[in-house]
């Protein structure tokens, strides 16, 4: 089952009907009224002014979005310090990063609070829609108004050929493919991450967006994966491990 036979945009009879009806358009979908017995298993709809994903057990309960918020142990202030694994496999003399497998975004927003201008990609038209409401939201945090900052730039479609096509390389290209459990019985991952692989799927080019990455960056690719997965291109020329992850780094030159 298609993502699109999975998904419906659900009205709770709060707000605009119109834009409602304009996002089930664009993601080509139906709208459901929250009193209608439905037979998709996930919805996307406006709860306290944020763009939510919901499954049939999160109807009840508030549902997900893209958290802007730092994560556990981020700092608050701006720009955030250039430390731990993540950033020193970016590399604290990289200014320009595309995020090229966005999805809920967390290390991109990581990436925009350490100061690095970020573009996004992501493939997803459903997650694609999440993350303009975010971007959209963190254009109005008061702390990018007073400090003047711009929202990272989404673009929305096939990285692989999206990277083709760039006017200008970046400094560093960041891919985060979603890899499959070691085991089956495997801890529980967080339910953004499970709900977001049973809409989307495995990636399943992961070989080829790395073969568009590598052409299309200026200076280095960084490759996020589980520590206990091989490496996505042979050896590469450095690593960083974080907890259960590992950031692999490919430089160009």
């Amino acid at each position: 089952m298609s993502a699109q036979n999975k998904l419906a945009v659900l009205f709770e009879g709060q707000g605009e009907f119109s834009k409602f009806e304009e996002l089930a358009e664009r993601l080509n979908v139906p709208v459901r009224q929250s009193n209608e017995q439905n037979s998709e298993a996930f919805f996307l709809t406006w709860r306290d002014g944020e763009l939510k994903l919901l499954d049939k057990e999160l109807l009840k309960k508030g549902g997900l979005s893209v958290d802007l918020a730092p994560r556990n142990g981020e700092q608050r202030s701006y720009p955030a310090p250039k430390e731990g694994a993540f950033a020193q496999a970016i590399g604290r003399k990289t200014k320009t990063v595309i995020d090229a497998t966005t999805g809920w975004a967390q290390d991109s927003l990581c990436l925009f609070r350490m100061g690095y201008d970020v573009m996004c990609i992501e493939r997803s038209p459903m997650m694609a829609a999440l993350l303009t409401d975010a971007f959209e939201r963190l254009a109005r945090e008061s702390w990018v108004k007073k400090l003047e900052l711009s929202p990272p730039i989404l673009m929305t479609g096939n990285a692989i050929e999206l990277l083709k096509n760039l006017e200008t390389q970046p400094d560093c290209i960041y891919l985060d493919p979603m890899f499959p459990p070691k085991r089956k019985k495997s801890a529980l991952s967080k339910k953004s991450m499970t709900i977001l692989q049973e809409l989307v799927g495995e990636d399943l080019d992961k070989t080829e967006l790395f073969e568009a990455a590598f052409a299309a960056t200026g200076k280095r690719i960084v490759v996020k994966s589980p520590d206990y997965a091989e490496p996505l291109s042979g050896k590469p020329s450095e690593s960083f491990s974080g907890k259960l992850l590992r950031y692999d780094v490919y430089l160009k030159n």
